[in-house]
């Protein structure tokens, strides 16, 4: 009986826990952070080749990250729904 209980609680342990990492993937926070660091990341690789307004022009692919991240589950509800069935 008691192999039971533990076997329950590791389940609601993990439960407990894809529940988080599915909330985490899900919040508008990640996504923020994810545009912020690619926005950092691009600018600064900008910088260093000596490309004009590199701050400026990293926002446009940083833009596209954003907007390709918002756009995923909806395709993954399409994917779903008619391809795997």
């Amino acid at each position: 009986m008691r192999s039971i209980e533990s076997r329950i609680k590791s389940i609601e342990q993990r439960n407990r826990k894809v529940e988080y990492d599915k909330a985490w993937e899900l919040s508008y926070f990640r996504r923020f952070l994810l545009a912020l660091f690619t926005y950092l990341a691009i600018g600064f690789y900008l910088r260093a080749a000596n490309i004009g307004r590199p701050w400026l022009n990293a926002i446009v692919p940083s833009a596209a990250f954003m907007l390709s991240t918002l756009t995923l589950p909806f395709f993954r509800s399409l994917w779903l729904k008619y391809i795997n069935k």
